[in-house]
């Protein structure tokens, strides 16, 4: 997304309103880049710790591998909402672009005692 400073008007209200619509648009651009960063952070780790202990055993539950799926739908979440604010409400695309396990998906928006 290219974002453009607001032109010079004729009325300096209404130039101030559009400079601080531009620092907002900037701030939501920033924002949502942050998320997906952390989201790419979090499943990489996932990931890397999958692949480092081998295949995913159905019956263990390993309390590592639980707060990094937890962080990883934490992320997931955060994601969304920031998606969200941008009217953009289909989660597909990003399940399928970041390659999202179906256990973090399942797990977003589930928030645990901390």
């Amino acid at each position: 997304m290219t974002l453009r400073p607001p032109q010079a008007s004729s009325s300096s209200t209404t130039a101030r309103i559009a400079a601080l619509d531009y620092e907002i648009a900037q701030e939501q651009v920033s924002a949502l880049g942050r998320m997906g960063r952390a989201l790419e952070a979090a499943l990489a780790a996932l990931a890397e710790y999958d692949r480092s202990h081998g295949a995913k055993d159905s019956g263990a539950k390993d309390a590592a591998r639980a707060r990094l799926v937890r962080d990883a739908s934490d992320a997931l979440w955060c994601f969304m909402v920031q998606r969200e604010a941008f009217g953009l409400r289909d989660p597909r695309p990003v399940i399928r672009d970041y390659r999202v396990p179906t256990e973090v998906y399942n797990r977003m928006g589930a928030f645990g005692r901390r």
